[in-house]
């Protein structure tokens, strides 16, 4: 008969014995060091090392009045979300938010899904976490290149603590050129330390109610110091190109 403890908690959960979620955690974890681009090794990474810190978090947004309504109300960030926000007034957070990921040819519902968490509400937070990522992107003005996701995960291992954050910064990095990898040590990460410990708590911000204002009144609310601006060749580039019909 199979133990209560291995049942499915949420529709897409897998449940794990520790023995298989270790091996997943480190096979993820490798994965994603040589293919940062994998979404969904990145996400079981994050998962699978981050339970034990998700509780701190959650307790967290339970003692603040909009982290508790965060919580009870589960709002999620999805294509619906992105089509609001295309409407959105000129120089407002979500108009922002719609070039930033328009410009980037990004969908709001590729984020994979929760599965290695054996707690619903945790997975609910570390879900909240993954689909307000490229809502700190845009807040923070941190490119989506490596050099970028580095700092930003710098920024987010200080608000956080989540495991998976400073492993990225202390893997990915060395992905970098030497003189990109001084630039992130000397000046992205120092500033990741000040705008992350100066910020509001960034898992308590109902950042669905703040669309409609304008950007720089976001920050200015929040606290938010957007990150310096990088040399010209670690900026972003422009949208990406159309693809044609075949």
């Amino acid at each position: 008969m199979t133990s209560g403890r291995y049942l499915p908690l949420y529709p897409t959960h897998m449940p794990l014995n520790p023995l298989q979620k270790g091996a997943v955690a480190i096979l993820s974890a490798v994965g994603a060091l040589m293919r940062p681009a994998r979404a969904d090794l990145v996400a079981a990474v994050g998962e699978t090392t981050g339970e034990w810190i998700l509780p701190a978090i959650r307790d967290r947004m339970r003692r603040s009045p909009v982290g508790q309504q965060i919580l009870a109300e589960r709002p999620r960030v999805t294509d619906a979300t992105l089509e609001l926000c295309r409407g959105m007034p000129p120089g407002s957070f979500g108009a922002a938010y719609a070039k930033f990921m328009g410009d980037r040819r990004f969908h709001a519902d590729e984020r994979p899904p929760v599965r290695f968490v054996d707690d619903e509400e945790l997975a609910y937070v570390i879900t909240r976490a993954r689909e307000v990522h490229d809502l700190w992107h845009v807040l923070f003005d941190c490119h989506t290149n490596v050099f970028g996701e580095v700092a930003l995960k710098g920024l987010e291992f200080v608000q956080t603590g989540l495991p998976m954050t400073g492993l990225a910064v202390l893997g990915a990095q060395y992905r970098l050129s030497a003189a990109d990898r001084e630039l992130l040590q000397r000046h992205y990460l120092p500033w990741a330390l000040r705008a992350g410990s100066r910020c509001a708590d960034l898992m308590c911000i109902y950042y669905e109610k703040h669309f409609q204002d304008a950007l720089e009144d976001v920050r200015r609310e929040h606290r938010i110091i957007p990150a310096p601006l990088p040399p010209q060749h670690l900026r972003f580039k422009g949208p990406k190109p159309q693809q044609k019909a075949a």
